[in-house]
């Protein structure tokens, strides 16, 4: 990404400023001489790091390889003409 321009501290003000103003995020960057994209960036990131269970819970769910589901369902063979599970499909 770009070179950081702000120190840790600078960035962490900004942030709390942005939380805590009420006002929108465009003018306290204007404010700070930020842009206001910038700023965005660090209270998502702010976000991120404070709660990263929250992260994890909106990530997408794992869903099983074909591999992996042929193997949980027990087929042994890499080609199988028959087909395993409900799917009726050859295995892959």
């Amino acid at each position: 990404m770009g070179t950081y321009k702000y120190s840790a501290e600078f960035r962490a003000d900004a942030v709390a400023l942005a939380r805590s103003s009420g006002r929108p995020v465009s003018r306290v960057a204007a404010e700070l001489g930020v842009n206001h994209e910038t700023l965005r960036q660090w209270i998502k990131t702010a976000e991120k790091t404070e709660r990263p269970e929250a992260v994890a819970a909106s990530a997408p769910p794992h869903y099983p390889t074909p591999r992996t589901r042929h193997q949980m369902i027990g087929c042994t063979t890499r080609r199988d003409t028959i087909g395993c599970g409900d799917d009726a499909e050859p295995c892959v």
